[in-house]
């Protein structure tokens, strides 16, 4: 008796999960027709922002580059 181990596709295509989705809604996102295309392809771009916390109080928001 042999047993199967089973596996993500994304695994044996040697990507991690993050690379997979990444790739997946870049895929969908180019693949709509205009105006949802615009739609979605604002919401690829994305920034973040740092805070120092001291004494339990949130400092300011400061933009990472």
């Amino acid at each position: 008796m042999t047993t199967k181990t089973a596996t993500t596709f994304w695994r044996i295509a040697g990507m991690s999960y993050l690379q997979y989705i990444n790739k997946a809604t870049s895929t969908v996102r180019s693949a709509l027709k205009e105006p949802a295309k615009q739609k979605a392809m604002q919401k690829e771009v994305f920034g973040f922002n740092k805070a120092v916390w001291e004494g339990g109080v949130q400092g300011p928001k400061v933009p990472v580059p």
